[in-house]
């Protein structure tokens, strides 16, 4: 009998939570939201670009950055793609399928492995895809209206276009992170938007002993790649997308502690 025992390896557990992503309409409908509201809110903040040209002073044309101005769209887009992030998750404790999942896989480092690697996969090409159709989109309207834009070969767009796809896609792991942790959508979608929203609009309030931190948090320092403009304030701004995922390690190295240690 024992030569009919099948050994669970970590690819059967990889596919298994694919096949598990792909079957949730919740997955479909997150990515639907992701292209359709990211290009539509790109579409629109484009489309008032050239009136905002218009009226600028000399200073501000000449800190002008047409590839920054097309990626703002990241705003609402890493509230979505966190969104499908928790839900990789949490989805499974709302209908209690991760007992069945513990039982298929004992080994919970594996299991969680598992769906870190697959919404890793979908996050890097949803938010690469993403941002470089926001891109596209947008400097095809500055183009339209006569207002100086920028193409991917100009020096920095494309290293900025790319940057802006795995900042996504780190804003993911970051959830996943949190949905693991507190095991429920609604108190990890707001720890999120506190994260991402509250706290760098509160930053100022924080003590100059705290300011060094913003310089890695998300939407503050951490999205000074997007610019291909030089900000003195980051001059070096992969080190500060660097530092936050460095951050988000450290967030999904606790959520891997917590869920080897829980019951379920």
């Amino acid at each position: 009998m024992s030569g009919l025992v099948t050994r669970v390896r970590f690819g059967h557990t990889l596919h298994a939570e694919w096949v598990k992503f792909r079957s949730l309409r919740s997955t479909w409908y997150a990515l639907a939201c992701l292209f359709a509201v990211g290009l539509g809110i790109g579409f629109l903040s484009m489309s008032a670009a050239g009136g905002q040209y218009a009226s600028a002073t000399a200073a501000e044309r000449q800190a002008w950055d047409p590839t920054e101005l097309s990626l703002t769209t990241y705003i609402v887009a890493q509230l979505i793609i966190g969104v499908l992030g928790i839900l990789v998750v949490t989805s499974e404790y709302a209908t209690g399928l991760v007992r069945t999942s513990l039982a298929a896989t004992p080994h919970r480092h594996r299991l969680l492995a598992a769906k870190v690697a697959v919404a890793t996969a979908v996050a890097v090409v949803a938010g690469q895809s993403l941002m470089f159709a926001a891109f596209l989109l947008g400097q095809s309207l500055l183009a339209g209206q006569g207002v100086p834009n920028a193409d991917l070969g100009d020096p920095g767009v494309l290293s900025a276009v790319a940057g802006s796809g795995l900042y996504l896609a780190a804003i993911t792991l970051l959830a996943i992170g949190l949905g693991t942790i507190m095991r429920a959508t609604a108190g990890a979608l707001a720890t999120l938007v506190g994260i991402v929203f509250l706290v760098p609009a509160l930053s100022g309030l924080f003590p100059s002993w705290l300011q060094g931190l913003f310089d890695f948090w998300p939407s503050k320092g951490a999205v000074a790649v997007f610019a291909t403009v030089p900000d003195p304030a980051y001059p070096h701004p992969w080190l500060n997308l660097g530092g936050m995922c460095l951050g988000v390690a450290a967030v999904l190295a606790a959520a891997f502690v917590v869920f080897r240690r829980r019951d379920v």
